[in-house]
């Protein structure tokens, strides 16, 4: 009887006094106190603690991200630096640019404003990063949005064709502000900011894809805000050298990606079309009726 009695002892679970470590066994715990250890499980419970206690002392490495470039915020793997265009053949043109960035943007990698502020004199671009603005959090913006000569780039019906506004209007603009993010995100800047209410509202009419072909767009009209701001000012100074040297940095990415994995991102408005769209359609009646007008290339 007292042996069963015994073995029963030894097969039950022992608990883990408090301040016990996970790695220390109920055999480990006793060497450090000086109680016997059985003969029979010293070799294996001193192979377990070792292996246990070296693991445990083992330093914990904080992830590293990638080495960025200082210029232009894109991992030095894969930066476009070497088609930015630099002194002493900088880009010159008139109009100050002030492209206003989501903050959810700021995390990601492979964007477009980066690259855009690498390529234009610090003075000629600056970045605003927000959601919200008003004359109190950044007097700067809500000057510029005032003056006559300013204006926002955002698609829409009160929106006027970039190309035939400045033909008739007697003021050369001076500022173009162009608001950076997902559509959403952009939609939710521009319609909550009364600031952007002040600037005549202009959009691109133009029949030329976007060269972003590592993003999914809505559309194969839709441009990336480099894009957008390229096109605006090849139209403002009447110079496609603009257009296309702001474009080669773009255009170098996407090469890079495109040869290390990446794939061709067709627009959302082509995939729905040749029926490609991986999705099911969404019941959401307002969602659906955008999938209906992509599919019937009506601009949303």
């Amino acid at each position: 009887m007292e042996s069963q009695k015994e073995a029963r002892i030894l097969q039950e679970p022992v608990a883990r006094p408090p301040g016990a470590s996970r790695s220390q066994t109920p055999n480990a715990k006793e060497r450090q106190e000086g109680g016997p250890v059985p003969a029979t499980a010293a070799l294996g419970a001193e192979a377990d603690d070792d292996s246990a206690d070296g693991l445990w002392e083992l330093p914990v490495e904080p992830a590293k991200r990638r080495p960025e470039c200082s210029r232009c915020s894109q991992p030095q793997r894969v930066y476009s630096c070497p088609f930015v265009p630099v002194s002493p053949h900088p880009l010159h043109y008139s109009p100050n640019l002030y492209p206003v960035d989501h903050p959810a943007q700021e995390n990601k990698v492979l964007r477009t404003v980066p690259l855009l502020a690498a390529c234009l004199p610090q003075d000629k671009c600056k970045v605003k990063i927000g959601r919200r603005f008003s004359e109190e959090r950044d007097p700067e913006l809500s000057t510029v949005c005032r003056k006559s000569g300013t204006l926002i780039l955002y698609p829409g019906a009160e929106a006027a064709n970039l190309e035939e506004f400045i033909l008739d209007s007697p003021v050369y603009p001076s500022t173009i502000i162009i608001i950076d993010g997902t559509w959403s995100q952009a939609k939710d800047i521009f319609y909550k900011n009364s600031l952007f209410r002040h600037p005549k509202q202009v959009q691109l009419k133009t029949s030329i894809s976007s060269q972003y072909v590592i993003r999914m767009q809505p559309t194969n009209r839709c441009l990336s805000t480099l894009e957008c701001a390229a096109v605006a000012l090849s139209i403002l100074e009447k110079n496609n050298y603009i257009q296309e040297t702001l474009l080669r940095p773009l255009q170098a990415l996407c090469s890079f990606q495109l040869q290390h994995g990446a794939q061709i991102r067709l627009s959302k408005e082509h995939l729905l079309k040749n029926g490609l769209y991986p999705k099911p359609m969404p019941k959401n009646k307002r969602k659906l009726r955008k999938m209906e007008l992509l599919m019937n290339s009506v601009k949303i």
